[in-house]
């Protein structure tokens, strides 16, 4: 437990670091849609914005059949995670769409939120508000079977350009798929050195196991760590906030993506961390930081925690992978399959199964690049190479591979060191994997 000086309060919050940010910044960052023009001109990675919708006559002619994929409807001024919708697709009738949560629900309910949120049910003394529409970010793989309903997010605490503390909130089934502590998701705290959660927090109470079951809350790597936290510099530094946090989601393609900025952020993080705040941000006042670099190699430096030393450093750029994953295959109808491969760096080329590929129709004349007779030691033997695509911890590998005889193996796609060069093997991995 943090001892009791190094905790931060409300009051302290408000008169030694809110009163350092500047009205005209914090008035930015409590409206969605001037953070959203602010991160493009920055060039800040963020969810497309897809429509803003700003009196009833908008809303009701707004096309929302167009709408295939997931999406999330937002207040433009909301605040605690309230007024938000979160689409997952349109089903196959016409005008329904499936909810995070699983409910089907119509245009005309998608209609009447969109109101409620103009009319400011959802913004600060029930002003109004205009509705924002954006693109649904898809969950990372890592966090598809944590997550209940929603995609989970990084919330990264940051001052005078480096991150003091970070949590990663996971949605549940009481929080219907958002990643608010106070609607019922979990916290977990994060080592800032190595990106691997530590402590855990749900209803305001410290856990070690997931709800209902035996899974431990520490021991995760947050994908692309050292990106999120340069990210939230970068942020930070466009923002003109001298005091946030940034709130980035984690996409399966784009990598971290910045969600909102908070001005005023909560303090259960401590809980979630537990660790204290007041310390930590005492420890970089004052500090000169010229480049995000800077503030992030200040953190990890500050801020490890105690068994950060014994993490062995992967590298953002080269993900730790074991010798057996799964991956996914783009079949010959270009929808990708999941497949389970043996990571073998003893092999210098990638290699399928002939009944694999044929069964995932890869052996189309215009994906088999060639077929010709080498000559090996028992005499000649026809080889044929063909086009593959893999994607491997959210990393897409365009290749090669030639086709075996694998069908008696366990794992019927042998992926050699060709194809491995933006990965770290780590032979004992699938000892810890979950």
């Amino acid at each position: 437990m943090p001892r009791l000086s190094d905790i931060l309060g409300l009051n302290a919050r408000s008169s030694d670091y809110l009163s350092l940010n500047r009205k005209r910044a914090r008035k930015r960052a409590d409206d969605k849609l001037l953070t959203k023009k602010m991160l493009k001109k920055a060039k800040v990675p963020h969810p497309k914005l897809l429509g803003v919708l700003t009196e009833v006559a908008q809303v009701r002619a707004f096309n929302w059949s167009k709408l295939k994929d997931g999406f999330a409807i937002k207040p433009v001024r909301g605040f605690g995670g309230q007024g938000i919708l979160l689409i997952k697709k349109q089903t196959k009738e016409k005008d329904l769409f499936l909810t995070v949560d699983g409910k089907t629900i119509g245009v005309e309910d998608l209609v009447l939120h969109s109101l409620d949120i103009i009319e400011g049910k959802f913004s600060h003394n029930n002003l109004p508000d205009k509705a924002m529409v954006e693109e649904r970010i898809k969950i990372h793989p890592k966090f598809k079977k944590m997550a209940v309903g929603g995609a989970p997010d990084v919330r990264v605490i940051v001052f005078n350009r480096v991150p003091v503390m970070a949590m990663l909130r996971l949605p549940t089934e009481e929080s219907n798929g958002k990643a608010n502590l106070h609607q019922g998701a979990i916290g977990l705290g994060i080592d800032m050195a190595t990106g691997i959660t530590t402590h855990g927090v749900y209803k305001n109470g410290s856990v070690k196991y997931f709800p209902d079951t035996n899974i431990k809350v520490n021991g995760i790597t947050v994908p692309s760590w050292n990106k999120i936290l340069k990210m939230s510099v970068e942020t930070e530094i466009v923002s003109k906030l001298n005091y946030l946090s940034v709130d980035m989601l984690i996409d399966e393609d784009q990598g971290p993506v910045v969600l909102e900025l908070n001005d005023q952020p909560g303090l259960s993080i401590q809980l979630a961390n537990m660790a204290g705040l007041r310390r930590r941000l005492e420890r970089v006042e004052g500090l000169e930081v010229e480049e995000p670099e800077k503030g992030v190699k200040i953190s990890k430096a500050l801020f490890a925690s105690k068994f950060a030393n014994r993490v062995r450093f992967t590298g953002e750029e080269r993900p730790a992978i074991g010798i057996f994953e799964k991956v996914s295959v783009k079949n010959g109808k270009k929808k990708m399959v999941e497949v389970r491969a043996k990571i073998d760096t003893g092999a210098k080329g990638t290699s399928i199964d002939q009944a694999l590929a044929l069964e995932l129709g890869l052996l189309t004349p215009e994906n088999v690049l060639w077929t010709k007779k080498v000559k090996n030691s028992l005499g000649f033997e026809e080889r044929t190479l063909v086009a593959l695509t893999i994607k491997l911890k959210g990393k897409v590998i365009k290749t090669r591979a030639s086709l075996t005889e694998r069908k008696h193996l366990r794992r019927q796609l042998l992926i050699g060191r060709r194809d491995l060069k933006e990965f770290v093997v780590d032979p004992g991995l699938v000892k810890i994997r979950r």
